[in-house]
This record gives structure tokens, sequence and C-alpha cells, in this order.
């Protein structure tokens, strides 16, 4: 059987999308200014949290400076900044702020998992980009059989609903639709589905998620998870 350990390593290793292989390394070379010390990790980036944990949270993709700069999911950016003071707040962290590997930070009862592992052109990975991940993630739901699933944003709920639809678990999108704090019931016997607004600078930044949002929704998954 699969152990996480062996998935990272060859997520790690991989360079199935030329795009993403030239964009990611690219970044890592030029660096951002205020980087410009930093050995940027540019590669894919491993999942990342607890091995017995009872909640799979699916993001996007590695941001360009965040985790293709540190190796670590949602760290080294705003975005993980917002993620991790919720987690730490609802219990899911054992502290608020996630700078770099090596910091101390330990995920308690999740683990955190992304559509593409390789920081995108524009923050989009395309569709076969997104096929080529897949199996990654199929492979990490099998050695970890969540309780909760946590979607952040649209096109996570999308990906890991098109992987259901070619399971046969579900047949089609209508029941399950996007909005933030939304809680569906799937087909026993996978998880429960949360969805919440994507902890991005465009989202954190207007208003449209903020930090008690975002919190409610973490609250919501350990109340479920402390009932099962």
């Amino acid at each position: 059987m699969d152990s996480l350990a062996q998935i990272n390593a060859e997520i790690v290793a991989c360079r199935k999308c030329p795009r993403l292989v030239r964009y990611r390394e690219a970044v890592a070379r030029e660096k951002r200014r205020s980087f410009r010390d930093w050995d940027y990790w540019g590669k894919p980036v491993p999942g990342f949290g607890d091995p017995h944990a009872r909640l799979m949270i699916l993001g996007l993709a590695p941001a360009a400076h965040g985790a293709n700069r540190t190796g670590r999911m949602f760290t080294g950016d705003r975005s993980g900044d917002f993620l991790y003071k919720a987690m730490y707040a609802a219990g899911f962290a054992n502290q608020p702020t996630s700078v770099r590997l090596g910091d101390g930070l330990v995920l308690k009862d999740a683990y955190i998992a992304a559509t593409a592992r390789c920081a995108p052109p524009a923050n989009k990975p395309l569709p076969s980009e997104l096929r080529n991940c897949q199996p990654y993630f199929v492979r990490e739901l099998e050695v970890l059989q969540p309780r909760a699933i946590l979607v952040l944003g649209g096109i996570a709920l999308r990906s890991y609903l098109e992987l259901l639809k070619q399971q046969r678990h579900i047949t089609n999108f209508a029941a399950y639709p996007f909005g933030h704090g939304a809680i569906h019931q799937l087909p026993a016997p996978l998880p429960r589905l949360f969805a919440s607004y994507h902890p991005s600078q465009q989202n954190t930044f207007t208003g449209k998620l903020t930090d008690r949002m975002l919190l409610k929704v973490f609250r919501d998954i350990r109340k479920y998870l402390d009932q099962q």
C-alpha cells in the first residue's frame, strides 16, 4: 500500500507538465526582489499535515513566491497567514503562522493537498495539468480516508466532484453547488464536504472572506468531526 512519504517523493520528482516545469523553475531563478536571498524550492509542492488526519483540505495551487519558494503548502504568503490563523483558532494547527520549513508548524487532524502541485502562470492551471495531478490526490485519499473534505474555492470543488463522477459516486454536480460555508452530504461512505472561499489576497483584502467567516467553517468541521 502507498504511504504519504512515497506519494510526496513522487510529487516532488514530477515533471509531467512542461509548461509548469518551465514556469516554476524560472520563478525560482529570477526570484522576487524581496526574496533575493532565498534559495527557492522551485519544485512541485508535496502534501503536508497529520498522517492520521480526518480532515483533508484541497487548495488550488502553490503560489509562485509562496509555496514555490518555501516548499510547503500555504507557507510564506498572506493566503497562508489567513488560513493557518483560522486553523490554529479551531485547533487544527499548533501555531497561527507558517513562514518556512522547520518553523515548528504542526497540523493536528488536518492534511493539505492541492488540485495542482506546481505554481502555474497567472495562478491558472490548465485542465490537462489538473488531470496530471489528480492521481496524487486519489492516492492521498486512499491512504488517509478522511471523514471531511474542505474545498477552498470553486475550482477545488469542481476538481473533487469531477473525481467523484469518474469514480461513479455521483452522476452530476447540480446537487453540490459552491458557496462559502456550504456543507454537502455525499453518498456513503464518502466524507462530508465543506466549502469556503479561497483565502487569496483578492478575497481577503476585499472583505469577501473575513477571519470570522473562515473560522466558522473550521468550527463547523470541528463540530462534525467531534460527533463521529
